[in-house]
């Protein structure tokens, strides 16, 4: 299939000894002490990944869920093997967070990576296991740890352009002007932090399950995966922040938009009971009455009516304008 990438490494006492291992020899391989197999396959096809069973002695269920996209970040603990799936996350704009969702089987002596689109670029993780070779012969959960940190490294990027979002917002709602769509840009910031939080969060339970295994996590790998979890619980407590930062802002830009709401009606009112008075005194004087109001037969009524009409208004002007209505 178009766009399918396969890699095969073997390492030997924590080095790479051959970087293109034929994949039908995985198996022998496995055998041998000291040695450490990582297979990575970007989009394989169905039968690809049903060729994993027989090389790696697999269970039927964890084929069953490769095969199954979108699922939550977990762990399946097997007799000398885990089956994780953990999501990297990056955000590239737009409405969503770009997901690149990873599968993996790892055991004392291999580590397996299935990586679908938009898939993730394991080259900073390949680097990472050839400085630390010394850790990389702790076998298959030294791999995995690496790549852990970096994806979980990752995530405090993701954090920090959430952060800046959500300080964008909080000046927009307190700026002089309104913003348009300010709403909009609220609600579109809170579903990236939802999102984030629900890949993320189940992780957590993942990392502190895989440090309480025994086999694949040596006793010294465990402090590096006390450590990444560590930088989970940091992740959802900004993450916690940020939400809260959002749900603040969003209750103070709709206490704004009510303030000025309320300002608009009272000048609105206000106005229109300036307009009714002096309405009212020329509906009157406009009226056929049988015996005509006073001064109505006056040369000078027509101006009497203009001057109550101007000071009824004057007088409504300034109490309107005195109490901040105007």
């Amino acid at each position: 299939r178009s766009g399918m990438t396969t890699t095969c490494h073997l390492y030997r006492d924590g080095k790479v000894t051959e970087e293109m291992f034929d994949v039908t020899r995985i198996s022998d391989a496995l055998k041998e002490d000291g040695t450490l197999v990582w297979l990575d396959l970007e989009d394989p096809t169905e039968g690809e990944i049903e060729r994993l069973r027989g090389e790696f002695d697999l269970h039927p269920l964890e084929i069953e869920d490769t095969l199954h996209r979108d699922q939550r970040a977990k762990v399946e603990v097997y007799e000398d093997h885990f089956f994780l799936v953990l999501h990297a996350l990056s955000d590239v704009g737009g409405e969503d967070l770009a997901d690149s969702e990873i599968h993996i089987f790892v055991g004392a002596g291999y580590l397996v990576t299935i990586r679908f689109a938009p898939s993730y670029d394991l080259a900073v993780v390949r680097r990472r296991w050839e400085k630390q070779a010394d850790l990389a012969g702790e076998g298959g959960g030294a791999l995995l740890y690496a790549l852990l940190d970096e994806v979980v490294d990752g995530y405090f990027d993701v954090v920090e352009r959430l952060e800046d979002g959500s300080e964008d917002i909080e000046s927009s709602v307190f700026s002089d002007r309104p913003v348009t769509d300010l709403q909009e840009d609220i609600f579109r910031l809170k579903k990236k932090v939802l999102q984030f939080r629900r890949r993320v969060m189940p992780l957590r339970e993942v990392i502190d399950l895989l440090g309480e295994e025994v086999g694949v996590v040596t006793d010294r790998l465990r402090p590096y995966y006390r450590d990444v979890a560590d930088h989970v619980l940091r992740v959802l407590e900004f993450t916690d922040n940020v939400r809260e930062l959002l749900t603040t802002a969003l209750e103070a830009y709709l206490s704004q938009v009510s303030n000025r709401l309320n300002q608009v009606m009272k000048q609105v009112t206000s106005w229109a009971a300036i307009i009714l008075v002096p309405t009212l005194i020329a509906g009157i004087y406009g009226m056929n009455f049988i015996r005509p109001f006073p001064d109505f037969d006056n040369p000078a009524g027509f101006w009497i009516a203009i001057a109550m009409m101007v000071v009824s208004g004057g007088i409504l002007y300034r109490v309107f304008r005195g109490r901040g209505w105007i």
